[in-house]
């Protein structure tokens, strides 16, 4: 069976909307059109109704109260709700009352960059190191709380490296300690099981297009009860959202966001299994057939789809510009515009060097086992290519071939 070209494998970066969501949004842009805030005619009444249903979807997926789901803009919004909206009302009260916040030196800049507004405004900041495999250390964690800790954050899944978190482990020591726990669940929601009660998790930020929705909405899960959490909101007008985040909702997006979590809750355990056997051949591939060749982050906590190789003696670039009918990245896509190696490699003790030489490789819904076969294959044959052209190729050849 012949592939169709190009063939796309950055599913952590975006994903195609699924045609079954399509389907279910198309409605909403012309036949039921009205704004969920206007309730004085069937228009708004149909409006509302789709967007109560879609905030039951996507509880049922992360086991929450639909009470407890506020719409957003994406996980970017969500991440700065939460954090944010934490934080400033106990920096106005002083910082008696509290201004520690705890994060990983791994998460996404939609977090880090947060903090470091945050930083500069009097928050203070830790940001807890990974070991070479990802994984935060708890014994870190517990060393870092101070009695003014208000919030920890840490990503359930890395959007490079596809790690998972201990999340039910360190949302237990924020229930010890009476600290909230903010998760970006934005590459794990959908992927593997989420549940927000058993892990501990009082905030937690969704985002559609990462799951087979569509882009520009999110959600971000706010726990009404032990604790039930206040946020200041960051965009005030019209008291939309419980008045947590006002704007007029994009009922389409929201009805897309619904439908993509109701299909990866039926869905998510055969997907995922198969996702994990092509993520398996496609490494087995990979790295039988070429040296220096090393996985970045640990394989036991990792999600299915996910696959970040280094490959020694190759620039990731010209790597990238080989296979141009492949659909892949060097690193996240909030920073691919950046010449410096990823700082979540680094993070991992990863050299420069090999850093530079990293691709993640995302797998998703529509790729096939052919797909895989092509992808190993063009990998292979132009990484070759490139350590016969590079001078670095000695330096990486094994002693042995030499």
């Amino acid at each position: 069976m012949a592939v169709k070209l190009p063939i796309y494998m950055d599913n952590q970066a975006t994903t195609a909307v699924d045609p079954r969501v399509l389907e279910a949004m198309l409605p909403y842009f012309t036949e039921k059109f009205g704004n969920a805030a206007s309730r004085n005619h069937e228009f708004g009444w149909k409006a509302e109704e789709a967007v109560e249903n879609a905030r039951g979807q996507i509880a049922r997926l992360i086991r929450a109260n639909p009470r407890e789901i506020v719409f957003t803009s994406g996980a970017t919004e969500s991440d700065n709700l939460a954090i944010k909206g934490v934080a400033d009302p106990l920096r106005e009260k002083g910082r008696e009352s509290g201004n520690h916040i705890i994060t990983q030196a791994t998460e996404h800049k939609a977090v880090l960059d947060v903090c470091k507004r945050l930083e500069k405004s009097g928050s203070d900041v830790t940001y807890l190191p990974v070991s070479a495999d990802g994984l935060i250390d708890l014994d870190d964690l517990r060393r870092a709380i101070t009695p003014k800790t208000i919030l920890i954050s840490i990503m359930y899944a890395n959007n490079e490296i596809g790690v998972i978190q201990p999340i039910a482990e360190i949302g237990k020591i924020a229930k010890e300690k009476k600290i909230l726990f903010h998760v970006d669940a934005v590459q794990a929601v959908g992927k593997i099981p989420v549940d927000v009660q058993k892990d501990g998790i009082d905030l937690l930020s969704i985002s559609a297009h990462k799951i087979y929705g569509p882009k520009g909405v999110g959600a971000l899960y706010v726990r009404r009860k032990d604790p039930r959490v206040e946020l200041s909101a960051m965009i005030d007008g019209g008291g939309h959202e419980r008045g947590m985040r006002s704007g007029t909702l994009n009922v389409p997006g929201i009805v897309g966001l619904g439908k993509a979590c109701e299909i990866c809750l039926k869905e998510m355990q055969e997907e995922s299994e198969r996702l994990r056997l092509l993520r398996d051949k496609l490494k087995h591939s990979i790295m039988s057939r070429l040296y220096g060749t090393a996985i970045n982050g640990s394989m036991d906590q990792r999600l299915p789809n996910n696959l970040n190789l280094s490959f020694s003696g190759v620039e990731g670039d010209a790597l990238l510009m080989g296979i141009n009918d492949v659909a892949v990245s060097s690193g996240s896509a909030c920073t691919s515009a950046m010449i410096e190696p990823s700082y979540v490699l680094r993070a991992l003790g990863v050299s420069e060097d090999l850093a530079h030489s990293s691709i993640r490789f995302g797998l998703g819904r529509f790729n096939t086992e052919e797909e895989v076969d092509y992808v190993a294959d063009r990998v292979v044959e132009t990484v070759k290519r490139l350590r016969e052209l590079s001078p670095l190729y000695e330096a990486a050849k094994p002693r042995a071939t030499r």
